[in-house]
C-alpha cells in the first residue's frame, strides 16, 4: 500500500524558511514524478514544484521559482521541498503526490497524480 507522510510545515514570518519532507513508502518509486501541490483557503489546489524520481528533472510553478527547491534523497525515499523567502501569499496546506510515468507537461495537473499524502498547514505571517 502506497503511504506518503508530509511533515516540516509551521508558523513562521515573511522572509523565513522552511523544509517540508515526503515519505514515501509501499513501492519502488523510480517511475513516478513526485509533485508538491498547495491549496489556500477557497482556492484550488495549484501546482508548486515537481521531480522526477530517475533522473531528478525538476519543475516549479512560476510563483515559486528562484524561491523553492524540490530534491529526493533516493536512500531515503523522501522528497523535500526548501522553501526560502517566504511570502503570505504562500500560506496554503501542502501536499506531496506521486504520479507514474508523467509526461512533462502532465505533471503540473493534479488529476495525474495517483497517490496523495494527508498534507501540511504552511502559514505565512507579515
Amino acid at each position: 500500500q502506497v503511504r506518503l507522510v508530509e511533515s516540516g510545515g509551521g508558523l513562521v514570518q515573511a522572509g523565513d524558511s522552511l523544509r517540508l519532507s515526503c515519505a514515501a513508502s509501499g513501492r519502488t518509486f523510480s517511475s513516478y514524478t513526485m509533485g508538491w501541490f498547495r491549496q489556500a483557503p477557497g482556492k484550488e489546489r495549484e501546482f508548486v514544484a515537481a521531480i522526477s524520481w530517475s533522473v531528478g528533472s525538476t519543475s516549479y510553478a512560476d510563483s515559486v521559482e528562484g524561491r523553492f527547491t524540490v530534491s529526493r534523497d533516493n536512500a531515503k525515499n523522501t522528497v523535500y521541498l526548501q522553501m526560502n523567502n517566504l511570502k503570505p501569499e504562500d500560506t496554503a496546506v501542502y501536499y506531496c503526490a506521486a504520479g507514474q510515468l508523467l509526461s512533462r507537461s502532465s505533471r503540473y495537473r493534479h488529476s495525474a497524480y495517483d497517490y496523495w499524502g494527508q498534507g501540511t498547514q504552511v502559514t505565512v505571517s507579515s
